[in-house]
Formats: structure tokens, sequence, C-alpha cells
């Protein structure tokens, strides 16, 4: 019988998936069938977690949010903050407050203040009883490290 010659679909396949997985470890990188399996698997994972990275990130800033907030005795809970600023129709998202939160505290109290400007909601407000604990931080007395 003679020889036939194959084409090069099948090789030029088989090249990418080995280049796709040249960065995994032992068979997985050499081998066509296993390389084939962990790439789908792969895309599988990035696919999934596209979407948790979103939900993860949405979390971090919440929390960043929340915890500025209660330090500063910004005369907020989160989700009053939060629902305020719709009613108050300020459109900013939590990444952006997040930012302000960190880099800029009192960028943040500005904004909370002039919430409480623009609409009079007396549910909104919450009154701090201050401790002594929190007066003597006021005075110097005691340092928070």
């Amino acid at each position: 019988m003679t020889r036939i010659r194959r084409g090069y679909i099948a090789r030029r396949r088989r090249t990418k998936m080995r280049l796709f997985a040249s960065s995994f470890r032992g068979a997985h990188s050499r081998l066509s069938r296993t390389s084939t399996q962990q790439k789908i698997r792969a895309l599988v994972s990035a696919h999934r977690d596209r979407d948790r990275q979103k939900r993860d990130f949405r979390r971090l800033w919440i929390t960043r949010i929340n915890a500025v907030i209660r330090v500063n005795m910004v005369s907020f809970i989160y989700s009053r903050l939060i629902h305020n600023l719709y009613k108050a129709r300020l459109v900013l998202n939590r990444k952006i407050l997040a930012q302000i939160a960190i880099s800029n505290r009192n960028c943040l109290y500005m904004i909370s203040n002039e919430i409480l400007k623009k609409g009079n909601w007396k549910e909104s407000i919450i009154i701090f009883k201050r401790s002594s604990l929190e007066n003597e931080l006021q005075e110097g007395r005691v340092e928070i490290i």
C-alpha cells in the first residue's frame, strides 16, 4: 500500500492547542488529548470566575465604605447612605465611593453632609451618643494604633 501524506489542518489545530497549554504542568502541556481537556476546563473556569470577580469586588467596596462610615461617624449606616444617595440623585457607584473613602475621608463626610442639606430626612439621621472613650479620642488623650 502506498503512503498517503496527511494535510496540515490537524497539525495546525494541535499546535494551537499546545501553544495555549504550554504553561500547564506535566502531561497537560505535552499530550494532545490531555491538553485539550485542560484547555476546556481552563476556559470554563475563566468564564465562571469573571462573574465571581465582579461579585467579590462589589463586596470589597461595600466593606470599605461601611468601615469608613462607622469609624468617622458620618451619621449613616451603609444602607441608609446608599438609599439617600439615590434619593438625592447623586450618582456615585460603590467603586468610586470606596476610592473616595480610602483616599479622602473628608470628601465622603462632605458628601454625606450635602445629602442631609438637600433633603430633610429625619429617618436617615442617627444621633451618636459619644462614649467616654470617643471623647478621649477627640481630646487626644488616647491614640489608636
